[in-house]
């Protein structure tokens, strides 16, 4: 099958490499021409575990090509997926923008029918729009589709190659035939291929994103109450999760969730909710007690050495906002870095994946290590944010030489805490039940 691809970024990417991969034509199209170049040269943008291999294949068989031009890309091709970003705008509903302008691009070079695929991310009546835009701009038949995608940074290709289902709106036969026979390679171990309205398809992204934020948010408060009264989360979500009609996924306790999708997409849906009459107050909710909960471990350094945290060094432990990534839009590490700042502290960063990112945010304003133990060397303490199993597995003797004072704040509650503790180190983690002394003057462990 001839496939275009309009836009190149996460979404589109990910997906154009696993079509091509399966022997469909793939063609992708972004209007950056640098990294068009790069993509043809064989580098890929984004880190994304298993991408590259995937892209190298694609490549070799000569199933994917890249390119500017949408002409070129979308002439004679059968299915048209639209993978651009949809920013959040100031008011918190999504940018069209982009949407708008890749489907025009795809209609005004129509020389054949077509299924249109909304891969994006978009708002309830986004396929109404697109209907709308094609009627104005094409005599060509277009079968408008939503086709939400469900990929976690970290395991993007996993995900796309092994589905827990696939999500197809439209009320067209014809263009439902065509979604199953493209992924009929990715479903053939029994997931399910849902069919569904386009409305409903478009609600079924953001409602999945948002119950997941919202079961996050909802276990960090229930660390804020384990912290308040002596008991341990830890012990509490195996208590939970242990609950069949619960489970454990994504019911671990943080210092809150970020990236390029729950943020967004919890905006994105208490932006329909509004625009509906329908105010999405579980959701809210949600993203007050993240916003909140992305302060707790700069408040933890606070109440451990003061205010003022002037001729303090900090050594940040993640930067991404989860691992396997370089992402690092609207990471905990951000937050956390920036309110030590103010206070005057000063911040050496180390990540696997994520520094080139964070310093086109901080720059100078921070120092970065690669290695973990050379970013603690004389810290007063260390502060955990994303759960690289390079941290995981921190050897606290050899941490403990290079310190100045032996603190260590867990905001992924990761780190063996009785081997922190046997080694010297003053440990706390988020719900474990006991938090550390505020230093009256200087700390004696510092001696």
């Amino acid at each position: 099958m001839k496939v275009a691809v309009i836009g190149t970024g996460y979404v589109g990417l990910v997906a154009g490499a696993c079509f091509a991969d399966t022997g469909n034509q793939v063609a992708c199209v972004d209007i950056d021409e640098d990294k068009v170049r790069r993509l043809k040269a064989g580098e890929v943008p984004i880190y994304e575990p298993g991408l590259s291999g995937v892209l190298d294949r694609a490549r070799e068989s000569g199933h994917i090509t890249f390119t500017t031009s949408h002409a070129k890309a979308v002439a004679d091709c059968d299915v048209a997926f639209i993978g651009v970003e949809t920013p959040e705008s100031p008011d918190g509903s999504p940018d069209m923008r982009y949407t708008r302008q890749a489907v025009k691009d795809v209609l005004q070079h129509l020389t054949k029918p077509l299924v249109l695929v909304m891969k994006s991310t978009v708002p309830v009546g986004t396929a109404a729009m697109v209907r709308g835009m094609v009627e104005e701009l094409t005599t060509q038949k277009v079968h408008v589709v939503s086709n939400p995608e469900f990929l976690k940074e970290g395991a993007a290709v996993d995900d796309f190659l092994r589905p827990d289902r696939v999500v197809i709106g439209t009320d067209s036969d014809e263009a439902f035939a065509v979604m199953e026979e493209l992924y009929r390679p990715f479903t053939l171990d029994a997931k399910p291929i849902i069919r569904m309205s386009n409305a409903a398809a478009e609600i079924t992204k953001y409602a999945s994103n948002a119950m997941l934020a919202t079961r996050i948010s909802f276990m960090n408060e229930i660390a804020r109450l384990c912290d308040a009264v002596g008991a341990d989360v830890k012990e509490v979500t195996d208590g939970v999760g242990s609950d069949s009609r619960i489970g454990r996924p994504f019911l671990y306790a943080g210092c809150g969730y970020g990236g390029s999708c729950f943020p967004k997409d919890t905006q994105g849906l208490m932006h329909v909710g509004r625009a509906a009459g329908v105010d999405m107050r579980v959701v809210a909710a949600a993203e007050e007690v993240n916003d909140e909960q992305k302060q707790l471990m700069a408040q933890r350094a606070v109440r451990r050495f003061g205010e003022d945290l002037s001729g303090r060094r900090f050594a940040i432990w993640g930067l991404a906002f989860k691992p396997k990534t370089d992402d690092v839009r609207e990471a905990p590490a951000q937050v956390i870095v920036q309110q030590l700042l103010d206070r005057g502290a000063e911040i050496v960063g180390c990540d696997p994946e994520g520094m080139d990112n964070f310093k086109k945010l901080f720059g100078d304003k921070m120092r970065y290590e690669s290695d973990p133990y050379e970013a603690a060397r004389d810290c007063d303490a260390v502060i955990l944010c994303t759960e690289w199993y390079e941290f995981r597995g921190a050897d606290f003797e050899k941490l403990r030489d290079v310190v100045k004072q032996p603190v260590v704040f867990d905001g992924r509650n990761v780190l063996d805490r009785e081997r922190a503790n046997a080694a010297g180190f003053e440990y706390e983690g988020v719900g474990r039940g006991a938090l550390l002394e505020p230093a009256a003057e200087e700390s004696p462990a510092s001696a």
